[in-house]
């Protein structure tokens, strides 16, 4: 059976959302692993892992991920390549993820890694979708609007969903706020069904106390 290889960047972690909360351990554990001036520099090199090292040697990608390669032989690889070159404590980093089998959720450990470092810094990501690509203008507009508004400082997250209708959707974490006319439309046809079965229920009320009168 064909490995997969992982990939090297993810759309969200949101894609996949077991594999998020696991990651969420590794991203926590590696960040609180570093003094506070070296997270940047700590991200980068991660980063670098992944688009440097695995994109351009899937080969090795595969052995790393691989099921049928035994964790000895991983670790092996990784005291052979990263070691040396990689700092200590990323290398110790892959290894213990490496003893976890847990290497193929490295690109979602790096998104959950700059999720959790911006959160610590004051920092959210907002995704502003939208049926047609929004202006600088006003994604400026968006920006000031969240900025006096939300007590953190918003990174906003344009996107396109072709299929929503009018208004905007806003992401941010795990909570939605739908502004979009489809939401406003369904909202509209629930509160006229309910006051529908209200009418119809206070008919039948009122037809039972007229029999028993």
């Amino acid at each position: 059976m064909a490995e997969k290889p992982i990939k090297t960047r993810i759309e969200s972690v949101m894609e996949d959302p077991q594999a998020g909360a696991i990651a969420r351990v590794y991203a926590d554990a590696f960040l609180n692993a570093l003094p506070a001036g070296q997270i940047e520099g700590a991200l980068e090199e991660f980063r670098s892992f992944l688009d440097d090292v695995l994109r351009k040697n899937p080969d090795f990608e595969r052995l790393l991920t691989s099921d049928t390669v035994r964790r000895d032989q991983k670790l092996a690889l990784i005291d052979r390549v990263v070691a040396g070159r990689g700092s200590e404590l990323f290398t110790n980093f892959l290894r213990v993820v490496a003893r976890r089998d847990r290497l193929n959720i490295l690109p979602i450990i790096l998104a959950q890694c700059g999720i959790e470092h911006e959160k610590r810094s004051g920092r959210k990501r907002v995704q502003v979708t939208t049926a047609q690509p929004l202006s600088d203008a006003i994604l400026g507009k968006i920006r000031d609007r969240l900025a006096s508004a939300m007590p953190f400082q918003s990174i906003v997250e344009p996107a396109v969903d072709p299929y929503l209708l009018g208004g905007m959707r806003l992401r941010i974490g795990d909570t939605v706020y739908d502004g979009s006319l489809r939401a406003r439309l369904n909202q509209l046809r629930h509160t006229v069904r309910e006051r529908s079965l209200h009418e119809i229920q206070s008919g039948r009320d009122r037809f039972s106390h007229s029999e028993r009168d």
